[in-house]
């Protein structure tokens, strides 16, 4: 660990023991990142688009900024989940595309990425650590449907009591009312729950303005300091001893 301070906002330090850790999953347990980019080239390769786009780097570029776009779009309530796919079609190939013709397009790659899924490699055995310790589930800013088949394919959706996407919540992250939310239907009080995601914004900075305990996964190594009320990870390795510090005693972790 960094440092001997106590998980920040959660149990010893705020009263009540820690209960439940709830995660994200897309580039926290899952390998969106590295998926996303096999699965991407392959469907351009395969549509005979690499080459019209600059090449595979200046195409993935393109894949990137019209995901990063559209899933703003989404997160703001501007279009639904279905929708944000759509447009990521759209705004990629830059044409005017039916409902039906993006589904298909979009569809095609899906086939693609999901065939390239993949844990990371210190997923399974934190979730393994982690489960006589406290409770588990998923908060999630993609839809349940798509969560719950990725997280059966991958084997481990058996670690997870509930997984809370942001279609059925009613709420993105890092509104505080996913977070709040995900809680509720926990029933558990904020303090009693730790998130776990990679993204310091929308992940840490959520759950911490929501009252949960924030722990920041910066599998990226990038050094930077976190802002008080977040703690910082660099791999999943560290976290079941950081959740056993601070799970059903009074005084603050000493793990370093």
């Amino acid at each position: 660990m960094e440092n001997a301070e106590p998980l920040p906002g959660a149990g010893a330090d705020r009263g009540g023991p820690l209960r439940a850790v709830l995660w994200d999953v897309d580039d926290t347990l899952f390998d969106y990142t590295g998926s996303d980019r096999v699965g991407a080239l392959r469907h351009l390769h395969t549509e005979g688009l690499v080459a019209a786009y600059g090449g595979e780097e200046a195409a993935l570029a393109r894949w990137r900024s019209a995901m990063e776009t559209e899933f703003a779009r989404f997160l703001a309530g501007e279009v639904g989940f279905l929708d944000h796919r759509r447009e990521r079609a759209r705004t990629f190939l830059g044409l005017p595309l039916s409902d039906a013709e993006a589904d298909a397009w979009f569809g095609r790659y899906i086939a693609h990425y999901e065939a390239s899924w993949v844990l990371f490699p210190d997923s399974l055995p934190a979730l393994e650590a982690l489960a006589p310790l406290v409770r588990q589930a998923v908060l999630s800013n993609s839809s349940t449907a798509v969560q719950e088949r990725k997280l059966t394919r991958l084997g481990i959706r058996a670690h997870f009591e509930s997984v809370l996407c942001a279609d059925e919540l009613g709420h993105a992250k890092p509104a505080p009312e996913a977070f709040t939310g995900a809680c509720r239907a926990l029933g558990l009080a904020p303090d009693e729950v730790a998130y776990v995601g990679d993204r310091l914004d929308i992940d840490a900075l959520g759950a911490r303005g929501a009252g949960l305990a924030a722990v920041w996964l910066d599998r990226t190594g990038t050094g930077e300091q976190p802002p008080p009320g977040v703690r910082r990870i660099a791999g999943l390795a560290e976290l079941p001893e950081l959740v056993r510090g601070v799970i059903g005693f009074g005084a603050p972790s000493t793990i370093r």
